[in-house]
């Protein structure tokens, strides 16, 4: 079964930077497309990336365009989140996910179309 990890989170200051990991164990075949998503106290869970795992082409939500950057590694088998100029409302707790197979969608943005789902990771920006 997948399992995925994620790290990397902390407390950083308005500006800064910080890169999540997503380790990623147990993938098969059928593991396309990998998914950031975030979750901020009294919100719903919010499509922060998608990133097809072949050949890495990526999808970001609006809140986030050219301010994060996601990746993989396939040898380490392991998905990046790189996140610049962050911001006070960028604090949540940043999930990876996936899903077996394709989704409705090339790029999916439907929390509900992942299955697979790390714990998180606290990501807490200080004004």
């Amino acid at each position: 079964q997948v399992q995925l990890v994620e790290s990397g989170g902390g407390l950083v200051q308005t500006g800064g930077s910080l890169r999540l990991s997503c380790a990623v164990s147990g993938r098969t075949f059928s593991t396309l497309v990998m998914g950031w998503f975030r979750q901020a106290p009294g919100k719903e869970r919010e499509f922060v990336a998608a990133i097809r795992w072949n050949g890495g082409a990526v999808n970001y939500g609006d809140s986030v365009k050219g301010r994060f950057t996601a990746s993989r590694d396939n040898a380490k088998n392991t998905l990046y989140l790189q996140m610049n100029s962050l911001k006070p409302e960028d604090t949540a707790v940043y999930y990876c996910a996936t899903r077996d197979g394709e989704g409705t969608q090339f790029f999916p943005r439907d929390r509900y179309e992942y299955a697979y789902w790390g714990q998180g990771t606290q990501v807490t920006v200080s004004s």
